[in-house]
């Protein structure tokens, strides 16, 4: 074995060589941890292929940094053969959009949240149940299970080859109208509820709706300017997203309220897939891997840090205790009665028995 890359990687660094996009030249960055050397065989010579792969997020994203470790791998054991693009901030579509262009084969590669693809794996929409999934342990557990590998392999009817699961994280809340801490305050008790930007998912749509807010599904790339001009009063994303979209500037209050885990998931065009030889797949899938598991990494040590610098930048964010957590569980039972038996409720009871194995260990 031949240990091919190894390098020390800060945030700061990785986006001194973007083209400046994303947060702040003049913010600190974390610290994070450095990628793993790129260890194993160069593979034979079939072929030169240069894959695009288009993602939701900015170049200081843990998604864009695991992207380009992805790229790095293909690289050097390829010694060049294979190329990967990376086209940040959905410069190529929303998550929607660059699904339906792998089906298509006019893009290669994409890296969405498991949200909006349950248009073709509906069980994927246990994720998006609230509150499943209570730590990032269980999650993880989750994602590498025999449960989560039957959902990717369901894709391959799609004409979409889906290689791993890894961390978008957990969803908080932000508005620009009142601080919430309660599902009373989402519903507004002598005002309205609150309009908040979705997914296009219909679990995240009976979430708010049950809540009592005006839940509204829109792209993530139109998110920023619906918020600046008072379109919607606020969205749920991870801190890391809410930070790296600088959506502080439009967003006065933040919730911790860790409602709900969303997974990414690392696809490739099945058209791209079948071009590739055999050795070359197996690498593709190695690399996905891979670079997945270093994105939760980097996820993971983004998070806290990513809350505390929206809360230096002016956000007022509002952390909720096991009391208030158990009121917004209590709330949203209504979606479990609707939606449990339509995903499955002995799917759903094998992802709880994986969560309560990981909690007692």
């Amino acid at each position: 074995m031949k240990t091919l890359w190894s390098s020390t990687l800060t945030l700061a660094g990785a986006a001194s060589l973007t083209l400046g996009m994303g947060l702040n030249a003049h913010a600190q960055m974390p610290e994070l941890s450095a990628p793993p050397a790129i260890d194993g065989e160069i593979a034979g010579d079939h072929g030169t292929h240069t894959i695009r792969m288009g993602i939701g997020l900015a170049e200081t994203s843990p998604q864009y940094l695991s992207s380009q470790y992805f790229g790095e791998i293909l690289s050097q054991r390829t010694e060049g053969r294979i190329t990967v693009n990376v086209f940040p901030n959905s410069q190529l579509g929303d998550d929607v959009q660059m699904m339906e262009m792998l089906q298509t084969g006019t893009l290669d590669m994409s890296y969405p949240s498991s949200s909006p693809a349950v248009t073709y794996v509906p069980e994927l929409a246990a994720f998006d149940l609230p509150f499943l999934l209570p730590t990032r342990e269980a999650a993880v557990a989750v994602m590498q299970s025999d449960v989560a590998q039957s959902m990717l392999d369901a894709f391959d009817d799609n004409g979409i080859k889906a290689l791993a699961f890894s961390e978008n994280g957990y969803r908080q809340l932000s508005n620009s109208a009142r601080p919430v801490s309660s599902p009373e305050d989402v519903a507004g008790l002598n005002v309205s509820g609150l309009t908040i930007r979705t997914m296009e998912n219909p679990v995240h749509l009976s979430i708010w709706q049950t809540l009592g807010a005006n839940p509204t599904p829109m792209a993530f790339g139109e998110l920023f300017s619906a918020m600046e001009q008072g379109v919607v009063d606020g969205q749920e994303n991870p801190w890391s997203t809410i930070l790296t979209s600088n959506f502080h500037e439009v967003q006065d209050y933040g919730t911790q309220s860790r409602h709900v885990y969303t997974p990414f998931i690392i696809m490739m065009s099945e058209r791209t897939w079948d071009s590739l030889a055999p050795e070359y797949q197996e690498l593709v899938q190695e690399a996905a891997r891979q670079s997945a598991e270093y994105e939760i990494q980097l996820a993971t040590e983004y998070d806290d840090w990513a809350r505390d610098q929206l809360e230096a930048r002016g956000m007022q964010i509002t952390r909720l205790d096991d009391e208030q957590i158990a009121a917004f569980q209590e709330a949203v039972q209504p979606v479990y009665a609707e939606w449990a038996p339509r995903i499955g409720e002995d799917l759903i009871a094998e992802i709880q028995a994986i969560v309560d194995a990981t909690m007692n260990d």
